[in-house]
C-alpha cells in the first residue's frame, strides 16, 4: 500500500491512482455508502460514463466489470478486481449492490421536493473536494461532477411499477470493493449523508460513517506487459469525408 485517503461522513475527499496501480473502497466503521466519481487525471474532460457501463456490464457491478469512460474516448478507466459483497446477487425484492443506475443525491432535487437547502448532499460534498484538488472554483468545478457508482449501495426495482428503490445496505466492516486503474485517475468519494441508505437521506437524521480508500502498487512481475487502456479505435469524422478516406 502506498497511500491511503480517509472520508469524513458527510464529505467527499479526493484522491489519485496511477495506470496499472490498485484502490480498494473499504468499510472500516458501519454500514456506509459512498458515491464515486473518476476522471483521467491528465484531463478531467474524460471521465466515468455511468450509462454506457450499464449498457455494456449491468445495473449493478461486481468482480470483472469495467468502470468506462464518455465519449468520444469510451475506454476502460478501471476494471474491478475484488468485491466482498458478491456473495448478495439479487435478493428477494430484486435488488443488488453497486448501482450505476440511480445518479448521486443533489441540492438541486433536495429543494424541488422539500423546499429546503441541504449543502451536504454528494453532488454537492464530490464539488467542493474537486474544486479543491484542481484549484478552481466550485462554478468551474460543478459541471465535471457526473453519474456516480454508487459503492455499496442495494438498490433495485419495484416489480410492479419499475420504480427505483434503496434499501439498507448489507455492507460491514472490512468490506470492500477493488479497481484496477486503466490509466492515470483521479477519483473523488462521497460519504452519502443517507448512511446505509435504508431511511432518511439529504438530511442529518441518517447515522453516517468514514470510509477510507487505500492505493496499492502491485510487483512488475503481477501486471505482466499490462498496457495502459487506449481510446477508441474510431476516427470521428461522423460519416464526413476526409482527405485520408
Amino acid at each position: 500500500m502506498v497511500d491511503e485517503v480517509t472520508v469524513p461522513p458527510r464529505d467527499a475527499r479526493t484522491f489519485n491512482v496511477p495506470a496499472g496501480h490498485i484502490f480498494r473502497i473499504v468499510s472500516v466503521e458501519g454500514s456506509q455508502v459512498g458515491d464515486l466519481n473518476l476522471w483521467n487525471a491528465d484531463d478531467i474532460t474524460e471521465k466515468f460514463f455511468s450509462g454506457k457501463t450499464r449498457q455494456l456490464h449491468a445495473t449493478h457491478l461486481t468482480t470483472g466489470d469495467r468502470l468506462w469512460s464518455n465519449l468520444p474516448n469510451l475506454r476502460p478507466l478501471a476494471t474491478i478486481t475484488h468485491d466482498t459483497l458478491a456473495w448478495y446477487g439479487w435478493d428477494e425484492d430484486g435488488a443488488g449492490v453497486h448501482d450505476v443506475i440511480g445518479t448521486r443525491c443533489d441540492p438541486y432535487t433536495n429543494h424541488l421536493l422539500t423546499g429546503d437547502d441541504y449543502h451536504h448532499c454528494c453532488h454537492s460534498n464530490l464539488t467542493r473536494a474537486l474544486a479543491e484538488a484542481q484549484g478552481i472554483s466550485l462554478q468551474e468545478a460543478e459541471p465535471h461532477i457526473h453519474d456516480v457508482m454508487n459503492v455499496f449501495m442495494c438498490t433495485g426495482f419495484t416489480r410492479d411499477t419499475h420504480q427505483y428503490f434503496m434499501k439498507a445496505s448489507p455492507v460491514r466492516p472490512d468490506d470492500y470493493i477493488e479497481y484496477f486503474a486503466e490509466i492515470n485517475l483521479l477519483g473523488a468519494l462521497s460519504t452519502c449523508p443517507g448512511g446505509d441508505c435504508g431511511a432518511s437521506h439529504s438530511d442529518d437524521a441518517a447515522q453516517c460513517f468514514p470510509l477510507k480508500v487505500e492505493i496499492w502498487k502491485p510487483s512488475k512481475e503481477a501486471l505482466n506487459n499490462w498496457q495502459p487502456a487506449k481510446s477508441s479505435g474510431y476516427r470521428g469524422n461522423h460519416g464526413v469525408s476526409t482527405a485520408n478516406d
